[in-house]
């Protein structure tokens, strides 16, 4: 604790301010110092997981993982006050949410008019934005991230064979996911969304890439290069590669990019499935591969956050004249609670 004190801390121990030309690590440095330290006295030390506390045994012996300690805990969050009031804790990535649909849907029709989706001739010399392989591809990854609820680095890393057609859907083998470091990732199943959901489902953005791309071996997102095509060699795209493009997306339609980063559809995706599929917490859970142990609420920072749209106006909370908002296809109520 005293490193990451003397680390990320702008005060010192007697509370006086450190000198302004010395550098301090962010809070998120200092949130993975102490990540380090569980592991390392919980693992490493076979101390575990359990709070540091007296044992029963009355003779001041401690017990369980230091890193866990209430004190620990609580310079955590003062630290976290110091940095906020310093103007130096960052938001997180707003999520693609319900209020955000129609920002998808913008993006979905501007990508889709002929002369951003066609694919050009290939001249050899000249510079140009990606076209047809680059926004398709742009589809694709923010479908596969949003409904499944994937982070950026396990859906670049989906190659062509770990899709499978059967019956009326595809089903999705997911080679690595960070969850489940050791095995028994249960596969997606994509169905193919209403045409009102167009812009978010993942199998149509799947039929139109592999169609587009050509790709039948290999990484599904591969590199795009200039001239709008595939690299020669078989690797995938890079999370900067596709924020870079989806940001340059959002420009297109006057959107500014500077909210919203790869979790955003992670985070989104959550959103979506609790609100306007009203799936329950286990529900969504079982469905991401996250743990059903509440202990930690992880979960909660996905469905609620600062930086987020808010759902609706505060002024129009007590409203009686709200207009009924768009009928639910899953209860059928077009209220402005449903």
């Amino acid at each position: 604790m005293l490193t990451c004190h003397e680390s990320c801390d702008s005060l010192n121990l007697d509370g006086s301010s450190k000198l302004s030309t010395k550098d301090q690590g962010t809070y998120g440095y200092a949130q993975k110092m102490r990540a380090s330290m569980t592991y390392a006295f919980g693992k490493l030390h076979g101390l575990g997981n359990m709070h540091w506390h007296e044992s029963k045994a009355g003779d001041g012996t401690m017990v369980g993982n230091p890193s866990t300690s209430v004190e620990v805990s609580s310079f955590m969050c003062l630290l976290r006050r110091h940095k906020v009031q310093a103007g130096k804790v960052a938001n997180s990535a707003r999520a693609i949410t319900s209020m955000s649909h129609e920002i998808l849907f913008k993006l979905h029709h501007y990508n889709h008019l002929c002369e951003n989706w066609t694919i050009q001739a290939y001249q050899p010399g000249g510079r140009k934005p990606a076209g047809g392989l680059g926004t398709s591809k742009n589809l694709d990854c923010w479908g596969v991230a949003f409904l499944h609820m994937l982070q950026f680095d396990e859906v670049l890393k989906i190659q062509v064979h770990d899709l499978h057609v059967e019956k009326n859907w595809v089903v999705l083998y997911l080679p690595f996911q960070k969850t489940h470091q050791n095995g028994d990732i249960k596969p997606f199943y994509l169905w193919v969304l209403p045409s009102d959901e167009a812009h978010i489902c993942p199998a149509r953005a799947l039929a139109a890439w592999l169609q587009e791309s050509k790709l039948t071996t290999g990484y599904l997102f591969q590199k795009v290069v200039s001239g709008d095509r595939i690299a020669e060699a078989n690797s995938p795209m890079s999370s900067e590669q596709f924020l870079e493009l989806f940001w340059n997306n959002l420009l297109n339609i006057n959107i500014d990019p500077a909210p919203y980063g790869t979790h955003s559809f992670r985070q989104g995706g959550c959103q979506y499935l609790h609100v306007e599929r009203r799936w329950h917490l286990r529900r969504i859970c079982e469905w991401g591969g996250w743990s059903t142990e509440f202990t930690n609420m992880t979960i909660v920072k996905y469905l609620i956050s600062s930086n987020d749209d808010p759902a609706e106006p505060r002024e129009h909370f007590f409203n009686p004249n709200q207009r009924p908002t768009i009928k639910c296809r899953q209860c059928g109520r077009c209220c402005s609670c449903a």
